[in-house]
């Protein structure tokens, strides 16, 4: 047993159970130990959930990269989408780790988390987007990714209208809102 292979098996019994059911013990069982036998390798349940989140963040991340790599504008807009949605609706209970409150100070420089934002930064620049209408337009994208992914992977679409008929158009919406994002006009953030 290293670190990684507990945290990656942490992680495939979080798509098997749910990441809200992952326990030190049902880890242990996977490898046949006792639950001492893990703090070895992680500190305690809380220490193995931030582990799980940020290797699904890297997993993430690395997916989005591919897909966005030499893109810029809507093209890179859509493949950051794309890419987003296609992982949540694989590993949804994997992604739903990356959601968990993490201490600032405990994850820190975390190559994950800094990925994150340089992809998302990165898509944004090709919108000519200043550093604080940036981050609004990046809060804007990640709830709407996260919103729409999440909720279709928990079957919370129900209407006859197929996701994949609606995923463009919001894409389109969100390429128009971006194109014509408005600009702070003072140090007030008034617009």
């Amino acid at each position: 047993m290293t670190t990684e292979r507990v945290v990656r098996a942490a992680a495939e019994l979080a798509d098997e159970i749910g990441f809200d059911k992952l326990t030190l013990s049902a880890v242990a069982r996977h490898f046949g130990v006792k639950d001492p036998s893990l703090y070895v390798h992680v500190r305690n349940l809380h220490d193995l959930r931030v582990r799980v989140a940020l290797l699904a963040s890297a997993e993430l991340n690395d997916r989005i990269g591919v897909a966005v790599a030499g893109r810029a504008g809507k093209d890179a807009l859509v493949a950051f989408a794309d890419a987003y949605r296609a992982y949540v609706l694989e590993h949804p209970q994997r992604y739903a780790a990356t959601q968990i409150r993490m201490d600032p100070a405990e994850v820190a420089g975390e190559p994950a988390l800094l990925r994150s934002i340089e992809l998302t930064t990165s898509v944004l620049r090709g919108y000519g987007l200043a550093e604080r209408e940036a981050l609004d337009a990046a809060r804007l994208l990640r709830s709407t990714f996260h919103g729409f992914a999440t909720l279709e992977a928990a079957g919370g679409f129900a209407h006859s209208h197929p996701t994949d008929d609606s995923w463009p158009h919001i894409l389109d919406a969100l390429h128009l809102a971006l194109s014509n994002w408005p600009t702070y006009t003072n140090e007030d953030n008034t617009r």
